[in-house]
């Protein structure tokens, strides 16, 4: 119990507002996830799968584990600002440095702190890198439960909050699991889904989550869903900010985490003028850097086609005359959207060089009309 005692508090000592301690047991909710994948609920996160068996237990993270310690770390730290034409909004937890580079380094320190508390014991801290149920041990570790948008929560702090964890072979005390779900008849998160992403309580189908969508896809986005995107960027928070458990005053102030100057909310036509090297020197130590720039321009035109904004049209021309032909298709779409001379004529214009068929059907169907037919065929003849 001391030593527990003691593991608990060096975690508060390093920013982590939760710490509950819960065994090494074979996980219930493997079965669950096993489900979800068959059901292609994962889209294309085709690493779930593959890691599907080392999910049965966290000895295959960490041989010889007795012991978990799950941490949450919060990162609400301000309200998001109203985006107007041109800006697009990007996830809370995305305001300001890469969470993983931070948690990592705080989990290194708590588990030399366990080693040397404990000498002999084997340590391996967990955030979102391994085969682990987090929220599953989150939850016997009594730090709340898993809502019906398949988020953790807690009744003091909401979801605002990253988790991690720390395995060790070491044996600590155990803090009673959280057994009870305090949803109750609440559905507002599943009501808020822009996309429609929730198959049921409890259960989200990836493929339209536009977290997923704008975060972990990598093709060209379904058009029937691109409207449902609104003007996000970079995630979601739609159903967390419908969360009543969501509506409290809990701010942190850890300076990792407060927005850049450029992420709340994002401009979007300044994104357009990147290239790699300098999109790199903007987003490498931010979570926007997962998407890649060609990810990340693929949205930024979507949410410019959702607003319809005319000013953004010689942002959308760059993108239709961009490199990356998903980048060039999203645009294509977007300057449909916008349906002004000035976007019919760079369409046209285009489609009379573009030889990538997917980016064709994009401008086909962005300016319908009968003639382009005559003018493509007779592309395809000089060709």
């Amino acid at each position: 119990m001391e030593l527990t005692l003691r593991v608990k508090s060096e975690a508060q000592r390093l920013g982590f507002v939760m710490a509950g301690v819960c065994p090494a047991v074979e996980a219930a909710g493997a079965t669950r996830l096993s489900e979800w994948l068959e059901r292609g609920y994962s889209g294309e996160m085709d690493y779930l799968g593959r890691r599907e068996a080392a999910y049965q237990h966290p000895s295959h993270v960490l041989d010889g584990v007795r012991s978990i310690v799950m941490l949450a770390m919060h990162y609400r730290n301000s309200e998001p600002a109203m985006s107007r034409p041109g800006e697009g909004r990007v996830s809370r937890y995305a305001w300001g440095d890469d969470y993983h580079d931070l948690i990592r380094a705080r989990l290194n320190e708590l588990a030399a702190f366990v080693r040397g508390e404990c000498p002999g014991a084997a340590t391996r801290g967990v955030v979102d890198s391994a085969p682990l149920l987090e929220r599953e041990f989150a939850g016997l570790a009594g730090l709340g439960w898993v809502g019906k948008n398949t988020l953790l929560l807690n009744k003091q702090i909401g979801s605002w909050f990253f988790l991690a964890a720390l395995l060790t072979t070491a044996e600590l005390e155990y803090d009673t699991a959280q057994e009870t779900d305090h949803c109750g008849t609440c559905t507002a998160c599943l009501d808020a889904c822009p996309t429609g992403a929730f198959v049921q309580p409890y259960v989200l189908d990836a493929r339209r989550c536009i977290s997923y969508l704008t975060i972990e896809h990598r093709r060209a986005i379904a058009p029937e869903l691109r409207a449902g995107i609104g003007d996000w960027l970079f995630g979601c928070d739609v159903c967390q900010e419908a969360c009543p458990w969501n509506h409290r005053d809990w701010i942190v102030d850890e300076p990792a985490f407060q927005p850049r100057a450029d992420t709340n909310p994002v401009s979007l036509g300044e994104l357009f003028k990147l290239d790699d090297a300098r999109f790199r020197e903007r987003f490498r130590s931010s979570p926007l850097w997962r998407p890649k720039r060609r990810g990340l321009l693929r949205n930024a035109a979507i949410v410019l086609g959702n607003q319809r904004c005319e000013a953004s049209t010689d942002a959308l021309i760059l993108g239709l005359n961009d490199c990356e032909p998903l980048v060039r298709g999203a645009s294509a779409w977007a300057l449909g959207q916008l349906a002004t001379p000035a976007a019919r004529a760079a369409l046209e214009e285009r489609l009379s060089v573009e030889f990538d068929d997917e980016v064709r059907q994009e401008i086909d169907s962005a300016v319908q009309v009968p003639s382009l037919s005559e003018h493509r065929s007779g592309f395809c003849r000089r060709a």
